[in-house]
């Protein structure tokens, strides 16, 4: 059922709202400050009061947008109730949000962040089953990447999926998302939702790392040292216009910079795949209805006006592709603000190396070893239930991703202690299993076919080399006293 609820900003935001300026809302402004809303304030005044400070101190309470405005329904509303005499819904979607922020319901409705249910979906039940149960998920995974939120028969939310405010929630309007996400109701600060922590909160941990990783970067450390200086509460927020002081997440993946506009699309400037086992460069695929998938280079590219298959299995027209090169140049725009031409190509040059390093060495060997065994029926096909699968699984999803994201932000840091990481377990863990899951001959096989006859790992072939890791008397010592032994 379609919800009409009215209201004003409900969400200037939509998932990670940092538009440079908010776009112009066009309806009249008679269309909300509805006189029953009053009274909803006076009540949550003295039941809510928490709440109902941070509505006052927002600009919906200067906009005289109110309670009701927002959280108006109708009776045909799947998550309609009456409550206190009006008819309400607790959820308001970003599709009640586009309202009146239509340009950026439109940008966030096709963007990755919308799809964080789906892109995790086939993931989840091995994950919180395996490891844990759902009740992992309803208070881990799900509140970052959103739950399907379900109505009881009474009108009221399932506790199981309700409290949430994950990125890719799905509502029961059938909109995805959730504005609150980032812009914490009922203020929707501008400034909250610009600051590193609105990313952050999520982004963080072994499968998205980028908490420690820009912590722990330059960029990082000018924002700790001048956040007072960022001028966040701006209506403009544009870099090198309205501050300089450092770039936020927001700044380098959806904000303003020259003549770049900013977007609430968060994943058009990224080139790379850098959450997969193995990391590939992405083309951007574009739908006339505004939707977008990420088609791999190693994929058909389609052409405009070509239908292809979207995420959810529909099938329809393509409006525009963008290639790695167009979002490459999308990212380096915001770099040319503060970087000269040559100090940002040669800074991602250096990204690239690391990628391509990590692919070439480490996860494409690996991921071809782990086909292989399981082509051999030496592996069953339910994951996690062998300590192969768990290490491979280490292998690319933890330390494999802290490099990437290490090097793309540009913390040593992490690209070092992510790549060193993967190298311990490939070495110390995963060729060892290796070993022991098949015959001598069919291990051996497969590590020199992937390995041994790799140029990155040219010094396997010459175990009897001293590495200038370890002191060259203390090896021979320990040997000759092994030998004694």
């Amino acid at each position: 059922m379609i919800s009409i609820r009215v209201f004003f900003i409900c969400s200037l935001s939509l998932f990670l709202a940092h538009f440079s300026m908010a776009a112009k809302v066009t309806l009249d402004s008679s269309s909300w400050g509805l006189e029953e809303g009053k009274s909803c304030v006076e009540c949550h005044s003295k039941s809510s009061s928490g709440l109902t400070h941070q509505w006052k101190n927002s600009a919906h309470a200067e906009a005289n947008v109110n309670c009701l405005d927002c959280h108006q329904a109708y009776e045909d509303d799947e998550d309609s109730m009456e409550h206190e005499g009006s008819i309400i819904a607790v959820i308001v979607s970003p599709k009640d949000c586009g309202r009146c922020h239509e340009t950026e319901f439109k940008q966030q409705e096709g963007s990755v962040h919308a799809k964080a249910v789906s892109i995790i979906k086939n993931r989840m039940p091995a994950l919180t089953e395996h490891f844990g149960s759902l009740s992992i998920n309803d208070a881990g995974c799900a509140k970052c990447h959103g739950s399907e939120v379900k109505v009881k028969g009474d009108g009221t939310l399932d506790p199981t999926t309700w409290p949430n405010t994950g990125i890719g929630r799905i509502n029961p309007d059938g909109s995805r998302g959730s504005c609150s996400s980032c812009h914490g109701r009922h203020q929707f600060s501008k400034a909250q939702a610009r600051h590193p922590s609105a990313c952050t909160h999520c982004h963080s941990g072994p499968d998205s790392p980028d908490k420690i990783v820009y912590e722990t970067s330059k960029h990082g450390m000018m924002f700790d040292a001048h956040k007072d200086a960022m001028n966040m509460s701006n209506d403009s927020w544009v870099v090198g216009k309205d501050y300089s002081a450092a770039p936020t997440c927001v700044t380098c993946h959806m904000g303003a910079a020259g003549k770049m506009k900013s977007t609430h699309d968060v994943g058009m400037r990224d080139a790379w795949n850098l959450n997969q086992a193995v990391s590939t460069q992405q083309y951007l695929a574009i739908f006339e209805d505004g939707d977008r998938r990420e088609l791999s280079t190693s994929e058909a590219i389609p052409r405009r006006g070509e239908s292809i298959r979207k995420m959810d299995g529909s099938i329809a027209k393509i409006k525009a592709v963008a290639s790695p090169k167009r979002r490459r140049n999308a990212m380096k725009k915001v770099c040319l603000e503060c970087h000269s031409k040559n100090f940002a190509n040669n800074a991602m040059k250096q990204f690239d190396n690391v990628v391509e390093l990590y692919n070439e060495k480490y996860g494409k060997p690996a991921q071809a070893i782990m086909k292989a065994l399981y082509a051999d029926k030496l592996l069953t096909p339910s994951p996690f239930d062998e300590a192969i699968e768990i290490t491979y699984w280490q292998l690319w999803h933890k330390g494999g991703t802290r490099a990437r994201h290490g090097a793309a932000m540009a913390s040593p840091s992490s690209t070092w202690e992510g790549l060193s990481e993967v190298g311990a377990v490939f070495y110390g863990r995963f060729l060892p299993q290796v070993r022991t899951i098949a015959s001598p001959e069919k291990s051996e096989a497969l590590i020199k076919k992937y390995v041994k006859d790799s140029e990155h790992h040219d010094w396997m072939n010459y175990p009897d080399r001293v590495s200038p890791v370890f002191d060259h008397e203390e090896q021979v010592d320990n040997k000759g006293s092994n030998n004694e032994n």
